[in-house]
């Protein structure tokens, strides 16, 4: 190339991949406090959960492979409000650890990581720029699980043998593998990509036998601590459907499609004529194009979807992890005869490749931007039509009880982001625990707790007021 050629060195391409995996890692916690989405979906429930200080009876002991989210956020958060009283302190504290796992993952990824130039490290960046937007908001447990891969997998590579790092090691996994089943994929990838460093080395006869380990100790756990037969029957649904090829047909899904066509296409057209500046210009004209899209033909909001694909990150992530490992160990000189084409592509790659992919970050980061302040326009909204009906004098005896009022005189506008199952709490939370109705989906037809449970909160000593547990009650109670 000649010296008038512009530069994306690997020191800048690095530093934009891993400047935009901090950025989004910090705002995460930010927004999500600012705008109450610890509140949003699931969250409602596991909110008010926290309040009332019966977060596993509630539910989590039907989700007991699951006890690393439990344990690393909702716990905390209950143990808190029995320190001081205050139902707020601990749903705020809930969605603080939730939401910064991210950017508590990318920090401990970073101290583990002792591959050449940290690749492990950047490539969890850009997984987090990537990925963690499409789920943003909603809280599944992928969330946690995506935060602990990025260090277990640098565990995995170069913990020491032994001691402590052994044990740490031990600990990243096992904390792995309960934040939702589809960690076990995780999991066992980290495994295979331990493979080329011989399969009689230390680091994968000891991953081989952690592995075994954490899997019994998985089964152990669904014996002890089985789900209620009501959620049983729930949960066979929703894994059934956990794959299935229709989760990917929404809107965000398609544009970043398209964009990958469009910039593609563009930047082959615009090669032949302008090579030096092509990905360029090719980013400016695609910029355009969605800027059109956006302004006059785009009316959708990317809300409930944000459950669903979470699958994503069970099928992306590991891919991801996969080429961070083989970069690794190409530098390191373990796969350098195997795989030198593939060393080339991922840890030598051309100024244009470099110039291409960095565009298309671009793109995909401008995407997730615009897609995340238009949920956070519509959560406000919608927030603020369910606290508005939780207060008003309205009801719809037809529903159960005089207190009760629809949720279907919200505008239908607000409708993607409805959770109709959680409704009734978020409702209470929003009205500060003081209800005048509670908000209910007559559509709905899950139902989080049982008479028995939901009696018995009621009659505990707690903070939140009787007349509100007796609500949730009477609710419960209805169908349960």
């Amino acid at each position: 190339m000649s010296g008038r050629a512009p530069r994306l060195d690997s020191r800048w391409f690095r530093f934009m991949i891993v400047g935009a995996g901090l950025c989004w890692s910090i705002t995460f916690p930010v927004i999500a406090l600012f705008y109450q989405l610890e509140l949003y979906g699931d969250g409602a429930m596991f909110s008010y959960a926290v309040a009332v200080r019966d977060v596993w009876a509630f539910h989590w002991h039907n989700i007991s492979g699951r006890t690393s989210v439990f344990l690393l956020t909702l716990l905390p958060a209950e143990t808190l409000v029995g320190i001081t009283g205050n139902p707020w302190a601990g749903i705020i504290l809930y969605g603080l650890l939730f939401y910064i796992s991210p950017l508590a993952g990318l920090a401990v990824t970073y101290a583990a990581d002792r591959s050449s130039g940290r690749l492990i490290f950047v490539y969890a960046c850009g997984s987090t720029a990537l990925l963690c937007p499409l789920i943003f908001g909603f809280p599944t447990e992928m969330w946690l699980a995506h935060a602990i891969f990025w260090p277990a997998l640098a565990l995995g590579h170069y913990a020491k043998p032994a001691g402590a790092g052994a044990m740490l090691l031990f600990i990243a996994w096992l904390l792995l593998a309960f934040t939702h089943e589809g960690a076990l994929v995780l999991l066992v990838v980290i495994v295979a990509t331990l493979a080329p460093r011989g399969l009689r080395s230390m680091a994968f006869v000891r991953a081989a036998i952690s592995l075994i380990i954490i899997m019994l100790l998985a089964a152990a756990m669904k014996i002890v601590a089985p789900p209620d037969e009501y959620y049983a029957d729930a949960f066979l649904r929703a894994a059934r459907h956990f794959f299935d090829p229709g989760i990917f047909k929404v809107n965000i899904v398609l544009v970043l499609l398209a964009t990958v066509a469009a910039y593609g296409a563009i930047l082959t057209l615009l090669s032949a004529w302008l090579p030096r500046s092509a990905c360029i210009c090719a980013l400016g004209l695609w910029s355009g194009m969605l800027a059109v899209y956006w302004l006059h033909f785009d009316h959708s909001v990317h809300a409930s979807s944000r459950y669903y694909l979470r699958t994503a990150l069970v099928v992306v992530t590991p891919l991801l992890g996969t080429l961070a490992a083989l970069a690794a160990m190409t530098r390191e000189g373990i796969i350098l005869n195997r795989a030198a084409m593939l060393q080339h592509a991922l840890v030598s790659p051309s100024w244009r490749m470099r110039c291409a992919v960095a565009s298309l970050f671009v793109a995909v980061t401008m995407i997730h931007g615009i897609e995340t302040a238009k949920f956070i326009a519509s959560w406000n909204s919608y927030r603020n039509a369910i606290a508005g009906l939780a207060m008003s004098t309205d009801s719809d005896p037809a529903l159960g009880d005089t207190r009760f009022v629809s949720a279907g005189r919200i505008s239908p506008a607000l409708s993607p982001l409805s959770w109709f199952s959680t409704i009734p709490y978020l409702s209470v939370i929003l009205s500060n625990f003081s209800p005048n109705r509670l908000v209910i989906d007559p559509t709905g037809n899950y139902f989080w707790l049982s008479c028995e449970t939901a009696t018995r909160n009621r009659d505990a000593e707690l903070t939140v007021p009787m007349q509100t547990r007796e609500l949730v009650r009477k609710y419960s109670c209805l169908h349960r």
